[in-house]
């Protein structure tokens, strides 16, 4: 049972009224494209892994409870809320009320909270892993051990936090070792490790044989999307498995874009190109990859750069598509219906704020280095430990996107970004920037200004998705 002190009920109460409102405002949520796919799957018991198989699941039990996406934004908006209220209520309690009142004002920013009523994967994650995180901290930061309870609930939403991004573990295994009451290094490295290698292992098992989902193939993309990319680089390489007409034909059709992936599932000319690669077991393409990443190092290093820079989001145009949430479902007739007038004006808003620094993922990536660097004199406590923890998160699994990422929309960095802003209130009172060696705040800051001239001079990207496919040529 959660007791709150008269300082910390006050954060618990609005975080509650923040949630109701939440709820009246943008019910039943916006329902994106994949989510009404993943949605004709619900309806019918029949899933691949193509999308998260837990997710639908998940959404298939909670039917009966709501129409359409309503259930899944029911659960993620309270994960959201009670994380976020846990959290601010424990530092009130501690005596840094002003710090607690920041954490509920970081989930009433625009964009976080836009992208949240959003139903899709990355926001279940976001809501799972923030509500476990709450249920844990509550305890933790007040330095006392948690109930049994309260840890088998914050296990549960930990382990569907972990089944339900495909590259959950490398941003949960850090934070759930940081969350554990070791305190030595060596033992949360560790720890983190063991909990990736669980995670991987029993994730095809649990999607397949558990739950009953088809392969669908998705396994391939990455090796196909990074194989594709040295083959334009190298045509004609062995190593690659295509011929030299292949990679040429590649080329032409500017298969192969920063971007994204899709050209090379979309466009029936890039199809074509890699059909000889796509036959392959999941396991041999990897396999080959690795072999041509040896063969061809600049021609990988050059795929993969290009490709991290523009999820990050540093040195592209301005106006970069995918990082403001929608203010409507795609277009359905399975019944996911939109929000209200009141939720369009928000995702308004939203929209705005996505023009800012504030959606750029490379900036909060330099924050979270340089916060992490500046703890590391700092004395051990609960709070410094969370905040560690959350860093250590958004950083492993910012960097995790060098080699294993095939697309660039925001939603994909909302888990690291918000776990950035988290533990910079959590250290405030300490001003760990001080502690940082002045180089890295000007490398930093060259970074930043770096980002700002890109945008100045760099045409606009178009924003139509056919467009899209042939943007941004090698």
């Amino acid at each position: 049972m959660i007791y709150a002190s008269r300082p910390a009920r006050y954060p618990l109460i609005i975080a509650a009224a923040l949630w109701l409102a939440s709820l009246v405002v943008f019910a039943p949520g916006v329902a994106e494209y994949d989510t009404v796919e993943q949605f004709r799957q619900v309806l019918s018991g029949h899933y691949d892994d193509w999308h998260p198989p837990v997710m639908a699941w998940l959404w298939r039990r909670l039917l009966p409870f709501g129409d359409g996406a309503t259930p899944l934004l029911v659960f993620q908006l309270t994960g959201y809320w009670l994380g976020l209220g846990l959290i601010a209520g424990a530092l009130a309690r501690a005596g840094r009320a002003g710090s607690g009142w920041m954490m509920l004002l970081i989930g009433l920013l625009p964009l976080f909270l836009g992208w949240q009523v959003v139903v899709l994967k990355d926001t279940q994650l976001v809501g799972a892993a923030l509500g476990g995180t709450g249920l844990v901290a509550w305890w933790r930061l007040r330095d006392r051990p948690v109930p049994a309870a309260a840890l088998l609930l914050a296990a549960l939403l930990f382990g569907y936090a972990l089944l339900v991004r495909a590259n959950a573990a490398f941003a949960l295994a850090p934070l759930i070792a940081g969350l554990l009451p070791t305190r030595r290094v060596g033992e949360l490295v560790v720890t983190a490790a063991i909990f990736i290698a669980l995670t991987l292992a029993v994730a095809g098992p649990v999607n397949h044989q558990l739950i009953g989902a088809r392969p669908s193939g998705m396994e391939k993309t990455q090796p196909l999307y990074d194989l594709a990319g040295i083959a334009v680089r190298a045509p004609g390489s062995r190593a690659v498995g295509l011929s030299h007409e292949a990679g040429m034909a590649l080329r032409a059709h500017h298969c192969v874009t920063p971007y994204f992936w899709d050209p090379l599932g979309d466009v029936p000319a890039c199809v074509a190109a890699v059909r000889p690669l796509q036959a392959q077991p999941a396991g041999d393409l990897y396999l080959r990859l690795a072999n041509a990443a040896l063969h061809h190092p600049l021609a990988y290093l050059a795929q993969r750069v290009a490709h991290w820079n523009m999820t990050e989001r540093w040195l592209v145009p301005a106006r970069l598509p995918g990082a403001a949430p929608e203010a409507g479902s795609e277009p359905n007739r399975l019944g996911l219906a939109s929000p209200g007038a009141e939720a369009q004006h928000w995702q308004w808003l939203a929209a705005q704020v996505a023009l800012t620094p504030i959606a750029w993922p490379f900036a909060w990536l330099l924050l979270a280095l340089l916060l992490l660097v500046g703890t590391r004199r700092w004395r051990p406590s609960p709070t410094r430990q969370l905040a560690i923890a959350l860093l250590a998160s958004a950083i492993t699994l910012e960097f995790s996107f060098v080699a294993i990422s095939i697309a660039t929309d925001l939603r994909y960095h909302l888990w690291p970004m918000l776990a950035t802003a988290l533990a910079a209130v959590l250290l405030a009172d300490t001003y760990p920037l001080r502690r940082v060696p002045g180089w890295m705040m000007l490398l930093a800051a060259l970074c930043v200004a770096a980002g700002v001239v890109q945008r100045a001079v760099l045409p606009t990207p178009p924003l139509d998705y056919e467009a899209l496919l042939h943007w941004c040529r090698r």
